[in-house]
Parts: structure tokens; C-alpha cells; sequence
């Protein structure tokens, strides 16, 4: 999982930075300063991002991304991708949908939440945040 951009307990949730000047937030939290152009300032704070968004737009990886990249299949199977919006923080994060699910279960507007799920073929133990489309999983 990537250090720091996640947190498990008590439930998965994405973290990102939160500028204490302006309230803009920040996902990933690589940057030290707040991503607002009229803003700057450098004081940013971590803080928990909505664990629910609507599906923006969505894609699939027809295409085995390069090295450091894991397949979770040989042969290579594409997977989904979306971008989700998240309303109180007023940004898109893009992510891999969860296992099982493919660009066939997502819509645009449709509710998505955050999961966690193992990496596949990646050390036992570690694992990766994915967005688990709601709807979709309700009818499964």
C-alpha cells in the first residue's frame, strides 16, 4: 500500500493533505504546499478524504502498464479505472475499481466507495485501496 495514503482502521479511508489556510485538499500527499493557485501557503495538514464519491469517468487498461507494475493475471487481463468525484473536497481521484469488477459494472454519476484489497502477485500482506462501484455490487 502506498505509504501514507491510506488508512485501514476503522475503515478504509484515502489520505490526503488539507491546506489550514485556504481548506483545499490535496490527493496524493506528496506536496508540501497548498495546490490552490491563489493560495501557497505551505501549512498543510493530513486529513481523512470522503470514503464515498460519484463515478466521474472510467476507463479500462487494454494495455499491461510497465515495470514496477504487477499483473494480477498471465496473460495479462485489462482492468477498470475510475475517476471519482469527491463533493466535499471538491476533487477527482482516479484509481483501480476493484476485483470482479469491470467497465461493464460502472456509469457515470454511479456511488463508489473505497476498498481495500491484496495486491495481486505482490509480498503477502501487502494491499491496495480500489474503488468498489456500489451499485454494481448491491445486484452481485
Amino acid at each position: 500500500m502506498m505509504q501514507g495514503w491510506v488508512r485501514t482502521e476503522p475503515e478504509p479511508v484515502l489520505v490526503g493533505l488539507r491546506c489550514r489556510v485556504c481548506g483545499t485538499y490535496r490527493f496524493p500527499p506528496g506536496c508540501a504546499w497548498c495546490p490552490n493557485p491563489g493560495c501557497g501557503s505551505e501549512d498543510l495538514e493530513p486529513a481523512g478524504l470522503s470514503r464515498r464519491g460519484r463515478i466521474w469517468s472510467y476507463t479500462d487498461a487494454r494495455y499491461q502498464p510497465p515495470a514496477p507494475y504487477v499483473p494480477a493475471s498471465e496473460p495479462y487481463e485489462p482492468f477498470a479505472i475510475a475517476a471519482v468525484a469527491l463533493e466535499k473536497e471538491r476533487m477527482v481521484v482516479l484509481g483501480q475499481v476493484a476485483a470482479g469488477f469491470g467497465v461493464a459494472d460502472l456509469r457515470v454519476g454511479q456511488e463508489a466507495e473505497v476498498v481495500v484489497e491484496p495486491l495481486p502477485g505482490g509480498p503477502d500482506g501487502t494491499l491496495v485501496w480500489r474503488w468498489l462501484p456500489l451499485e454494481a455490487a448491491d445486484e452481485r
